[in-house]
């Protein structure tokens, strides 16, 4: 059985470091990514099960990811989980809803609650399909 495949979009070098531990340790294949222009083809090419998108990141922004995975046919089923230590999901809901992000975590999080959160997620896809 293949490992559940986690894309992790963050420009913060060492949050992203303790991501690829912690969804690791809690066996998930890992694809990290600093760059946001590097997003859109390595999701295509490494159809991931779920891509995490941090919010604030220099270059493409996590919203401007989010409209731009969900507008290509070769990624636009992948579900998206925000991750802010800016925005909160109160202020940025709504835009959040529309460009297709299930949730939203909101930094520093819990790694129980971010293991918590891709799991549902991902069991919400199964019973959608």
């Amino acid at each position: 059985m293949r490992l559940k495949r986690v894309m992790v979009v963050d420009d913060d070098a060492d949050f992203l470091k303790e991501l690829q531990e912690t969804l690791a340790l809690s066996g998930y294949e890992i694809i990290a990514i600093q760059n946001s222009k590097n997003v859109n083809n390595a999701a295509a090419i490494a159809k991931p099960d779920i891509i995490l998108l941090d919010l604030k990141m220099d270059g493409m922004d996590g919203f401007e990811l989010a409209h731009m995975l969900k507008r290509s046919p070769e990624t636009n089923n992948i579900p998206l989980i925000a991750m802010t230590g800016y925005f909160t999901s109160q202020e940025h809901g709504d835009l959040i809803n529309k460009c297709g992000m299930k949730t939203c975590l909101k930094k520093p999080f819990n790694p129980l609650d971010l293991i918590s959160r891709i799991e549902n997620v991902l069991a919400d896809g199964k019973s959608q399909e």
